[in-house]
């Protein structure tokens, strides 16, 4: 009898979906911030959790007589965890919006909820571009691979890189990011002369990077999901693939910030393309820095941090425009097209397709006062999604 009750409860709850609005409960405005914050990923979470609160601390914790309350879920970047998290924040916390999600399953495995309960979701670090695709209710504050990617596959035929070999992570945004470096560096006259895919749950990139050293290419084209970068960093080093003559290059997930002190000097040098540094020269950017250091010890602020901050951002000001009122659909709506400076530059979400349109820079690992950083050197500005810029 008992597992009947039990049985018919969880199906009364996923039924619920349908029917809930997403309203406050009260002078209440729940977000619901589903993150890996213990794992293999677990530095992403870390990082938009703090992220998060530094917004609300310098912003208020009340927004259009709403009192702001933040319920942060740990999904391990397990995605059946993180739909089972999404629903119980939906259904039992009636949260107003939905936010955070390290990687792409996590996301997409949340995307029929936010349509069904008509939620928000703010992805604030999954880079996969057909993501926003998933559910009508997505908006994205992090970046895209394809746009991190096309812009290291023009830089490289210019600066004698005509044969790479890429190895990416064999989900989503790996297979993003391998197929806009390839298409665009194929374009640009070069070409990848082999395509590795390593797995995501704890890869070994041993036997990958001993078949790149055999295949002796120019540069090595690597994406790893944040965190990973120092495992390929030191591996790569090992085998003296640097003495051999290949050159490392990447996404900027490669010189994740969080991390590129402890890769030590062998990663200077290593050029990237992304859309955020520590080192971004900007006064908004060298405000946020300070504030996050003072804030978080020991830590340094990385992209998804960025993404995280922009993403509270975004949340604040469409329940400023909707006056505190706005249910799912009206905060979506102020969502769409907001435009402002961010940390990282300047940067606006696309009206049609929730995306985030941005600047992404070259950068260069350099030592600046003892420390490792990721130093811009040039900048392609409003960067689409080429994914969707079709």
């Amino acid at each position: 009898m008992n597992k009947r009750m039990f049985l018919t409860a969880a199906v009364l709850a996923i039924a619920t979906l349908t029917a809930l609005p997403a309203m406050a409960q009260g002078n209440t405005f729940k977000i619901g911030l589903i993150l890996p914050m213990t794992g293999q990923q677990a530095s992403t979470g870390r990082q938009i959790e703090a992220a998060a609160r530094l917004y609300m601390a310098q912003n208020g914790d009340t927004v259009a007589g709403k009192k702001i309350e933040l319920i942060v879920k740990d999904d391990t970047s397990v995605p059946d965890v993180t739909k089972r998290m999404a629903q119980e924040l939906v259904v039992n916390d009636k949260v107003n919006v939905l936010a955070g999600f390290g990687i792409t399953p996590s996301a997409l495995a949340t995307a029929p909820i936010a349509t069904q309960s008509k939620t928000p979701q703010v992805v604030m670090a999954a880079a996969t571009s057909s993501i926003t695709e998933a559910s009508p209710y997505i908006v994205r504050t992090s970046f895209t691979l394809p746009q991190a990617s096309v812009a290291l596959a023009d830089w490289a035929p210019r600066n004698g890189i005509k044969k790479v070999v890429t190895l990416v992570s064999d989900y989503g945004p790996g297979i993003d990011a391998e197929k806009y470096f390839k298409e665009r560096l194929i374009f640009n006259g070069g070409q990848v002369t082999e395509a590795l895919r390593v797995p995501l749950r704890n890869p070994d990139f041993a036997p990958f990077l001993q078949k790149v050293r055999d295949l002796k290419p120019d540069a090595l084209f690597v994406f790893v999901p944040s965190g990973a970068g120092a495992a390929v960093m030191k591996q790569f080093l090992e085998r003296g693939m640097d003495k051999a003559g290949i050159k490392l290059i990447g996404t900027g997930d490669v010189t994740d910030d969080d991390q590129l002190n402890d890769m030590g000097d062998g990663a200077l040098g290593v050029v990237t393309s992304h859309h955020y540094s520590t080192a971004h020269p900007s006064p908004a950017n060298k405000k946020f820095v300070e504030a996050f250091q003072k804030a978080n010890k020991g830590m340094r602020p990385n992209f998804m941090a960025v993404g995280g901050y922009d993403g509270m951002r975004v949340i604040y000001e469409a329940l400023k425009a909707t006056k505190g009122q706005g249910g799912g659909d009206a905060l979506l709506a102020a969502m769409k097209g907001q435009i402002f400076e961010s940390p990282r530059g300047p940067m606006f979400i696309d009206a049609q397709t929730r995306d985030v349109v941005q600047n992404i820079y070259l950068r260069k690992v350099e030592k600046k006062d003892g420390q490792l950083y990721n130093v811009e050197f040039d900048v392609i500005k409003d960067v689409k999604d080429p994914g969707k810029a079709k």
